[in-house]
């Protein structure tokens, strides 16, 4: 059975290679890529490595030539996803690929969170191409807080706009152990799953294991949106950038990265990463 991974590049599509390569021969893996340059080591370990960006569906269609089951992984092109996840779809149905799992946002047909409309749009275009599929609903990367801790030894301090927000976070290892399951077991045909980390940890939570990282106090400071902008703007970042982090604080004020489902303990056959053991590994 053949298995490609888009975005092979990626941090979460190497640890997906990596864990397809730990269960299956390499001959079976193809590494879907805009830069061969950057999977040359891949290739020497006789992993098949083709070139395709999301935006040239021809060359999609061509990598994706022989595929049993791929994984899609989400463009990062935020503004760009849908017409570029459309060509992947288009060209794996063309190709004769028989399974598409394709990695989401929480609740992405029904959440309010800024980021989910071109998930919707895309799980949407999913289900109407004939495909049978698997959509990996998922949760926050813990990942994601590695410059808020870098931040953090600086100032002592993590200044967000959450209020007493929880977020479901686990770590990218833990996302890319779903994907491996969902390409390589059976019975995921036409399923939806909401991952999340096993605990909801709030900002409180967040600046004690910053605390624990560093080896100095780190503390929380809520602030309100206007003030986040301005913070942000003031530190250099451009206004739509500021705006659109805003714009996520408020998204986990309001709970939207708050659920813990256990879907993804149970499709990986254990715990999630903890929030510190996963900020540690990612730092080092």
């Amino acid at each position: 059975m053949k298995l490609a991974v888009t975005g092979a590049t990626g941090q979460l599509g190497r640890l997906v290679v990596e864990g397809l390569l730990e269960r299956t021969a390499p001959q079976n893996v193809v590494a879907v890529v805009r830069d061969a340059a950057k999977v040359a080591g891949l290739a020497a370990r006789g992993v098949t490595v083709r070139v395709a960006p999301y935006d040239d569906r021809p060359a999609l269609e061509a990598a994706l030539a022989g595929v049993d089951r791929l994984l899609l992984i989400s463009g990062s092109e935020v503004g760009r996803r849908i017409p570029q996840h459309r060509n992947v779809i288009d060209a794996a149905k063309a190709a004769g690929v028989k399974h598409v799992v394709y990695t989401s946002a929480p609740k992405a047909t029904t959440s309010e969170l800024i980021l989910a409309p071109e998930h919707k749009a895309t799980e949407e275009y999913l289900a109407g191409s004939g495909l049978t599929y698997t959509v990996l609903r998922n949760c926050w990367y813990t990942e994601n807080y590695v410059r808020t801790v870098e931040t953090a030894k600086q100032t002592g301090a993590i200044v967000a706009a959450v209020g007493d927000g929880r977020v479901a976070s686990a770590s990218r290892a833990d996302y890319a152990a779903a994907a491996v399951a969902a390409l390589l077991g059976e019975g995921h045909e036409n399923k939806v799953y909401e991952l999340s980390g096993d605990y909801a940890w709030d900002f409180n939570e967040l600046a004690a294991a910053a605390s624990e990282i560093i080896g100095n106090p780190v503390v929380y400071k809520p602030v309100d949106g206007q003030t986040l902008i301005d913070a942000l703007t003031a530190a250099g970042v451009e206004r739509p950038g500021a705006e659109f982090a805003a714009a996520l604080d408020a998204n986990i004020a309001a709970g939207l990265l708050s659920g813990v489902t256990g879907e993804l303990s149970a499709l990986i056959g254990r715990p999630t990463t903890p929030l510190e053991e996963g900020l540690r590994a990612a730092i080092s």
